[in-house]
């Protein structure tokens, strides 16, 4: 271990450490960690910022935008489905996808917002 990045001595503040505690079991954090956990996958990331660029595409859409076959598409398009990123609607034999809520834009924005920072500050 690096002794420049941890604590040198053992000591802690009980009171913050007991906020934050509290805290931390009154928010659905598991629930968090899956739903960011679905969009850490490269194409699951890709599928997610290109309905970031359109409010609705078909999986036909996402498929070629993304690179991959339309059974690979709808498989992360099921992932993120289930863990809340994005909605479906059927019209005929399509399906269309979108973001769930705009919250769900802005997650993929600023990180990518961060991402630029963080290359341009180095």
């Amino acid at each position: 271990m690096n002794k420049k990045d941890t604590c040198e001595i053992y000591c802690y503040d009980e009171e913050k450490v007991n906020r934050i505690q509290g805290d931390l079991q009154a928010v659905d954090i598991v629930s968090v960690a899956q739903m960011l956990k679905a969009i850490a996958d490269e194409n699951r990331a890709k599928i997610t910022y290109a309905l970031c660029q359109d409010e609705e595409l078909c999986v036909c859409d996402i498929a070629n935008i993304v690179g991959v076959t339309v059974a690979n598409a709808s498989h992360h398009l099921r992932t993120l489905h289930k863990q809340g990123v994005v909605k479906f609607r059927k019209e005929g034999k399509l399906a269309f996808y979108s973001l769930d809520d705009e919250h769900i834009r802005q997650i993929m924005m600023v990180a990518l917002a961060h991402k630029k920072e963080v290359k341009v500050n180095g």
